[in-house]
């Protein structure tokens, strides 16, 4: 009986290993569920618009081409950002002064910001420094600058509220030697949206923004147009006409006038939850509506086309003349993103070449001009 009793060293031992285990589940109970597709999707058009007028921005800045494709969305734990960030790079962390709370960390390769920093300084960008300089920082600094400037005016728009943002702040990051990590978030699960940028043919590399999970579910509850304070709303306007109904749960047996008042109660419930969707899908409608809106769409006047053999252009020069499909004074056609819209005729604007919309493009032309 002695053999089978265990001793007080393994009774402490038992006691430690279940306090172990309760405290690592209680923390695991914690932690916030990741992303899922849907939201991951909604980020990505929240950084696909926002960092497209950024890249508008950066584009006039640098006097470059600026292409910044939709993001991918991807959650990475803060203990392996050694392997996603193996090499120095630049940190930019910029935090919410209005209509959200909390912190952007813009990661990108220091020799592409060392691209973009020269060309900032007016440079042609080929032969950067090798390392940052203060100056070259400076530069790198103003530039992320006026592209969260874009970005956050852009999301005033999506999230239909004002968005401002902080003065940034830059230091390079070497998160293998734990300098310039002050401001990476201390969550254990952080969200990854990686841009693909490309800079003229200067740059083809990835531009990071790093936030927390809560912060990313934020941003798609109100993008996505589920607050609670309605939802709980409705369900206190639905519950009022329930007292009524209460005496019935006293008795068996009632009469037919009794049995008769809880379809109106009923009744009552679906005109009180009809409108309020209504007015869900209007505002939500609405809000999209806006989004659309300040897309910026690439409008082409066209003044003529012709066909002509390898040999006819290889013996184009200077004063070569090229007859075009279009008689003299005719209608030039207007085209948005290469699809016909309108039809028009040349204007002269302050020494500036014009068009005047004389005709808009019915479905049978367009189509036509497609094929």
């Amino acid at each position: 009986m002695s053999d089978d009793m265990l001793s007080q060293d393994e009774i402490n031992n038992l006691l430690k290993r279940v306090a172990e285990e309760e405290n690592g589940g209680g923390t695991a109970e914690e932690e916030l569920p990741e992303l899922d597709s849907i939201e991951k999707d909604a980020l990505g058009e929240i950084g696909n618009i926002s960092f497209g007028s950024a890249a508008t921005a950066l584009s006039t800045l640098l006097n470059q081409k600026v292409e910044i494709t939709t993001p991918e969305i991807s959650v990475i734990d803060s203990s392996e950002l050694n392997e996603e960030f193996p090499v120095p790079h630049v940190a930019v962390n910029v935090d919410y002064t209005a209509g959200f709370e909390g912190t952007n960390l813009l990661v990108i390769n220091s020799t592409d910001a060392a691209v973009i920093a020269d060309l900032m300084m007016g440079n042609d960008g080929t032969s950067p420094e090798a390392v940052l300089s203060e100056m070259y920082l400076s530069a790198m600094q103003e530039a992320m600058n006026q592209m969260m400037g874009s970005a956050s005016t852009s999301m005033s728009t999506i999230f239909n509220k004002k968005v401002d943002i902080s003065p940034p702040g830059i230091e390079v990051m070497d998160v293998g030697n734990e300098e310039g990590t002050a401001h990476i978030p201390k969550d254990k699960k952080l969200v990854k949206i990686a841009f693909h940028m490309k800079i003229g043919t200067l740059v083809d590399s990835y531009l990071m923004q790093i936030v927390t999970i809560p912060f990313a579910k934020k941003m798609v509850e109100e993008l996505m147009g589920t607050p609670e304070e309605e939802l709980s709303a409705d369900e206190h306007i639905v519950e009022e006409p329930v007292p009524p109904a209460s005496p019935m749960q006293e008795k068996t047996n009632t009469s037919v006038s009794e049995s008769k008042e809880q379809p109106a109660a009923n009744r009552v419930e679906n005109a009180a939850f009809s409108p309020f969707e209504e007015m869900e899908r209007g505002t939500s409608d609405s809000k999209n509506l806006d989004m659309l809106l300040d897309i910026s769409l690439e409008v082409t006047v066209e003044l003529g086309r012709t066909k002509k053999s390898i040999k006819d252009i290889l013996h184009f020069s200077q004063g070569s003349i090229i007859e075009l499909d279009k008689l003299a004074g005719e209608p030039v056609d207007i085209l948005v993103n290469q699809k016909l819209v309108a039809r028009g005729e040349v204007v002269v604007i302050d020494e500036n070449f014009g068009v005047r919309v004389t005709d808009i493009a019915s479905r049978e032309d367009r189509i036509r001009h497609i094929q």
